[in-house]
């Protein structure tokens, strides 16, 4: 149906909004069966790799987009790890408009890349970081008039709320924690404001903590203080300066939740268990929250029995070079009955 039919009464549309429409959203929530009995509690994955782009940045893209071509904008800009470069570049696609990506040279999953080129967007790599990619993307929509669609954009906040709607509308509820990983920090403000809305709305009676995680080598919120090299294998959240940090902090405040960090190998550990034992293959940076509720199990900080839902951002097909370093190879064999039965047969 898309967001934007889907929960036009909770969006700012109006007359002039295009129907913009790649039929994102309503994403599946997973309920893991093996991985919550391991940990004691009812944990279910939100697995936004489904949306068109493979990412979560579509629900919002698709708002933003919509009212950056209603304000008569006929170009769009980013700043980008890669998801939300995808994402631009599909939509601007859709609209049959043009989109510059500012990627850090170097730095950006394969998978990704190749999608924002092949949806024909012209691709910067900029000898820098995100942050420094960021600023040029702000400094050049300012002095071209093209539509700035990072998460500075207020509609692309807006428009990721509904990843909220849908859970509730799902489980019935809110669940008891809400984890998800945070990089440039804007999705768990939004996923906030969401639940709120509900609330408001008398379609929850409670509402979530607010577990945010980083990766151990980009982990401002958990830090407190900025990090100018940020380092990690989870390149969604390679972001040493989040722009929405305020706005994340906020979130976990009044949810009374917490910011953790996770190392990249409690990451890679982590991903490899929610494919292996649940059956969902999701990019490095969507399993830092799996890596952060594992350690605060292991910490005796996981209350048995609640309902936590994990937002896995991204498609792991978005970076299939670091799950193919840790995985063994295909097994080779002749084309032979007593070869394949040889396989079969071992342990």
């Amino acid at each position: 149906m898309g967001v934007l039919k889907k929960y036009g009464d909770l969006l700012p549309l109006t007359e002039k909004t295009p129907n913009v429409n790649l039929e994102e959203g309503s994403t599946p929530l997973i309920y893991l069966p093996r991985i919550s009995d391991k940990l004691g509690i009812k944990l279910y994955g939100k697995f936004e790799g489904c949306n068109p782009s493979g990412s979560f940045k579509d629900r919002g893209m698709v708002l933003a987009v919509a009212k950056a071509l209603e304000d008569g904008k006929r170009a769009l800009i980013c700043a980008s790890t890669g998801n939300t470069s995808a994402s631009a570049a599909a939509y601007a696609a859709y609209a049959g408009i043009p989109c510059f990506v500012l990627l850090p040279a170097g730095k950006v999953a394969l998978g990704k890349l190749a999608q924002a080129l092949m949806y024909g967007a012209k691709v910067i790599a900029v000898k820098g970081n995100f942050d420094r990619a960021l600023e040029l993307a702000r400094e050049g929509a300012e002095k071209t008039g093209c539509a700035m669609v990072n998460s500075v954009n207020p509609f692309r906040l807006i428009g990721q709320r509904s990843g909220a709607w849908e859970i509730c509308d799902v489980l019935g509820k809110a669940p008891d924690w809400h984890a998800i990983p945070v990089g440039n920090a804007g999705n768990i403000s939004a996923y906030w404001a969401g639940y709120n809305e509900y609330f408001k709305l008398g379609k929850i009676k409670t509402l979530p903590r607010m577990m945010g995680f980083q990766a151990e080598g980009a982990a401002p919120l958990v830090t407190n203080q900025p990090c100018p090299n940020p380092e990690t294998v989870a390149t969604a959240i390679r972001i040493g300066n989040p722009v929405s940090a305020h706005l994340a902090r906020a979130a976990v405040q009044e949810s009374s939740g917490e910011f953790n960090s996770v190392t990249d190998e409690q990451i890679l550990s982590a991903q490899r268990l929610l494919a292996s034992e649940g059956g969902v293959f999701a990019e490095p940076a969507s399993c830092a929250p799996l890596a952060g509720i594992l350690k605060l199990r292991d910490l005796g900080k996981l209350p048995e029995g609640i309902t936590v839902t994990m937002i896995l951002t991204g498609n792991g097909l978005k970076d299939p070079d670091t799950a193919m370093s840790q995985v063994g190879k295909p097994i080779e064999i002749n084309d032979t009955l007593e070869d394949l039965m040889r396989v079969l047969e071992s342990k």
